[in-house]
């Protein structure tokens, strides 16, 4: 596919609906309108059409349709857009149409939104901030891709490339022309490794804050871990509120992950259930012990779920923070058996205790994920800024060496921000980023 191409796809979900949405972009977007409506509606505005098949006049829908000259518009091209009725045969029939049409072809996930990257209708750091916030399933979510795509982090990382960019200029022109009157000559002075100091130091701060943007937009993780029939499976039945695992009385039922997504007041939560700790020779079982130990290591939150006789398992080495709950207590609740200390003690068949660890649970999201809104919401923008603070770090250790290193070092510190907009070096990450986009956007 060239960048030549006319694209076209559903920009609304599949199955039956009220009106299905498709999305036409690119050189012939207006030609196509013209092909299946007969004539060109005043721009901007949607105008009730009749939609006929250029090759036997068959009309194919009665459909609202909108005209969008470029570049002014969502690509930068022009678009089209067609309001269908919505079922499956109209929606499948117009495709096929467009599909025959000269110079049209069926758009690749991302396609739209990767054409507005490259006529500069938005940068990759705000493109990243559409996908987020297709995906977005939390308020909190939501309210972090609107902010990142508003702006927020491209103008901040601009702002920060303008600054180092002068002092690669001030760098390079002692360098190239020291020689000549009316160019400073100590381009290269204190002042010029002050200055990238100060730079280096405020992208620093940036990158001390917790990952919590990173760990707002993939959800704060909770891993339930406990000794085989613990009550982990019930347990993340009963806060999902549906059946999620196999509840089973036999040991060894889970084998392996299952995971939930919770959402607790705006707050990402991904609920995890493991298979049980235990000592086993039963080769699949045992690997499900390993991939157990393996998302404890990198759990926001391990849960231990200790049952009536009060068995603890090994966790191992974890750095995790650890909320430890007394399960059934329904069973052991005056029989007689002790109650070890625990957090939280609940029964997930009658909901005793299930509010209270609830707000344990939404307490260690609220506390991992911290106060304020995030800069760096994606592992790019963190590689990119590290990067960046790495090239001054060694500018700044080495302020009486060779001053075409100084130079180099300066010149990576702004590649590196450069990248975070798209500005550099991105045809790897374009192709990465908007395969993971919904058709049609």
């Amino acid at each position: 596919m060239t960048e030549t191409d006319t694209l076209f796809a559903p920009a609304s979900g599949f199955g039956r609906a009220a009106v299905a949405v498709i999305r036409i972009s690119g050189p012939g977007a207006r030609d196509a309108l013209v092909t299946l409506a007969g004539h060109l509606p005043a721009p901007r505005r949607l105008s009730l059409r009749s939609l006929r098949d250029p090759a036997d006049g068959t009309e194919l829908d009665r459909a609202l349709v909108a005209w969008f000259p470029g570049p002014d518009t969502y690509s930068g091209e022009d678009m089209v857009e067609l309001h269908l009725h919505g079922g499956a045969a109209v929606r499948m029939r117009v495709l096929a149409t467009l599909a025959r049409l000269p110079g049209c072809r069926a758009a690749e996930p991302g396609a739209f939104t990767r054409r507005a990257v490259l006529n500069g209708r938005m940068d990759l750091a705000e493109a990243e901030a559409v996908a987020d916030l297709i995906d977005a399933e939390t308020e909190g979510q939501r309210r972090q891709a609107l902010r990142q795509l508003d702006g927020v982090l491209s103008r901040q990382v601009a702002a920060w490339r303008t600054e180092a960019i002068d002092c690669l200029a001030a760098a390079e022109a002692a360098l190239d022309f020291s020689d000549e009157g009316d160019v400073d000559d100590v381009g290269l002075d204190a002042a010029l490794f002050d200055r990238a100091a100060r730079l280096r130091d405020a992208i620093a701060a940036t990158l001390r804050d917790g990952h919590r943007g990173e760990r707002l937009r993939e959800g704060f993780t909770v891993v339930l871990a406990g000794v085989p029939n613990s009550g982990k499976s019930t347990l993340l039945n009963a806060l999902s509120r549906r059946d999620v695992a196999i509840v089973s009385d036999s040991p060894g039922t889970t084998r392996d992950a299952i995971e939930v997504r919770l959402d607790l007041d705006g707050l990402p939560v991904l609920l995890v259930d493991t298979a049980g700790l235990r000592d086993t020779a039963e080769p699949v079982e045992a690997e499900g012990i390993v991939r157990t130990r393996a998302r404890i290591d990198t759990a926001d939150l391990v849960i231990v779920l200790v049952p009536p006789d009060g068995t603890v398992p090994d966790l191992g080495p974890s750095r995790s923070p650890v909320l430890t709950v007394r399960t059934k207590a329904d069973l052991f609740a005056g029989s007689g058996i002790e109650e070890t200390p625990a957090t939280v003690t609940v029964s997930a068949r009658t909901g005793a205790g299930m509010g209270a660890l609830l707000d344990a649970i939404r307490a260690a999201a609220e506390a991992g994920l911290g106060t304020g809104d995030a800069l760096i919401t994606r592992a790019r923008h963190r590689a990119a800024l590290e990067a960046c603070v790495t090239h001054l770090d060694r500018l700044s250790a080495s302020p009486h060496g060779l001053p075409e290193l100084a130079a180099e070092d300066l010149r990576l510190a702004v590649r590196a921000l450069g990248a975070v907009a798209g500005h550099v070096g991105v045809e790897d990450v374009l192709d990465r980023l908007f395969s993971g986009f919904c058709i049609g956007k």
